[in-house]
């Protein structure tokens, strides 16, 4: 079987803010025979998040845990797909899979204990584009780790923890955003009910349920977007208690003074910058920082966070970076947990959907732009 099957590349390392003009769509042809041992999958749905513009810099500190991507080649994107061939026992023609794909049409892959793929139950009854964005599969592998191996794969998607003997354990998680907001709200945040709760971008694809999973937990929750109609949906859909538009606030520490007089217990912080530094100045004692992201560092490091670390040490206020693999001992309680607030109707899952593989660059720098609401994906035909 042979067919031709186009893929999105970037022209050159994207230093700054991307441009639909920094992408190409190339085509190339794909070969699947029976005795290759190899599995073609004709990809539905492809992931497009920010953390992707730190791999396509020749430089940055994330190649200290993910590949960067090379100019002119194919992207591993996380996706969903179906098989439509297969040489391995282990997937059949028509199985539905979730994991490592591409910013391509088709991707063919040999299973091995590197390649991270998971095939859904066909019992299964939540939308498909759900294990992109709000839940999660999970499978675990073993291999030995090469001497001087680096992580390789998607922070998102990946978890990997050295045993006994330099065995590595692979972890892989779908439902990248639902398990972000899942852990750094739980575990990193640790929220009891009647505290306060500040999120940033929190109508994105991990704002909007960290602030839904606040209210489960019995919080006062306020976020913050950049558009009126963001807002809105904050306050009437999701259920934050209030919202507003950073972008009319040109002094954002009155403003976190004025939604929280009595102070922040959590802030869990997606754009850094001058959010963190009010966000800081307003926390209460023992107050915790959920730092998730800062994309707006991701195209201009003048935008970098200076905080008061006077307020960090009297106030003794706990700020954790953290990445989704690193509470995986919470996976089970989670994917059952939110699967049932999903179908009871407790959460709400905002997809904002593009058709069309020649989406992907506008899908990609919208992101950039404050354009997206929720869990941005592309869909192919």
């Amino acid at each position: 079987m042979e067919v031709e099957s186009r893929y999105v590349a970037v022209r050159h390392h994207v230093e700054g803010l991307p441009s639909e003009d920094d992408f190409e769509v190339k085509a190339a042809r794909v070969r699947w025979w029976p005795e290759s041992g190899e599995v073609l999958v004709r990809n539905l749905y492809l992931s497009v998040d920010p953390y992707q513009l730190n791999r396509m810099k020749r430089r940055s500190a994330s190649h200290l845990a993910v590949d960067g991507i090379v100019p002119g080649e194919r992207i591993d994107a996380y996706g969903a797909g179906e098989v439509v061939a297969s040489a391995c026992e282990e997937y059949k023609e028509g199985d539905v899979v979730t994991g490592v794909l591409g910013w391509e049409d088709y991707t063919l892959f040999r299973p091995s204990p590197g390649v991270l793929m998971s095939k859904l139950a066909a019992s299964d009854d939540l939308p498909l584009s759900h294990h992109l964005s709000a839940l999660g599969e999970r499978r675990r592998r073993r291999r030995r780790a090469p001497r001087h191996a680096c992580m390789q794969f998607l922070l998102i998607c990946l978890s990997v923890s050295v045993a006994p003997g330099g065995d590595r354990w692979i972890e892989h998680v779908a439902g990248t955003s639902g398990m972000t907001a899942y852990a750094g709200l739980y575990e990193v945040g640790r929220p009891e009910a009647g505290e306060k709760v500040f999120v940033s971008a929190a109508s994105g694809s991990v704002g909007s349920l960290v602030g839904q999973f606040a209210k489960l937990a019995g919080c006062y929750v306020v976020g913050c977007a950049g558009t009126n109609a963001k807002v809105d949906l904050l306050k009437n859909k999701l259920g934050f208690d209030d919202a507003f538009n950073y972008k009319d606030e040109p002094d954002m520490k009155s403003a976190l003074k004025r939604y929280f007089p009595d102070g922040i217990d959590i802030y869990f912080d997606n754009v850094g910058g001058e959010t963190l530094e009010a966000a800081l100045a307003n926390m209460n004692t023992y107050g915790r920082v959920a730092l998730c992201g800062v994309i707006s560092e991701y195209t201009d490091a003048g935008h970098r966070a200076v905080p008061d670390l006077l307020e960090v040490i009297y106030k003794r206020i706990t700020i954790r970076g953290f990445f989704a693999w690193d509470f995986l001992t919470r996976f089970a309680e989670f994917t059952g947990v939110i699967s049932d607030w999903i179908r009871q109707g407790k959460v709400q899952v905002i997809e904002d959907i593009s058709d069309g593989l020649e989406s992907v660059p506008s899908a990609f720098t919208a992101l950039f732009s404050g354009d997206n609401i929720g869990k941005k994906m592309v869909k192919l035909a």
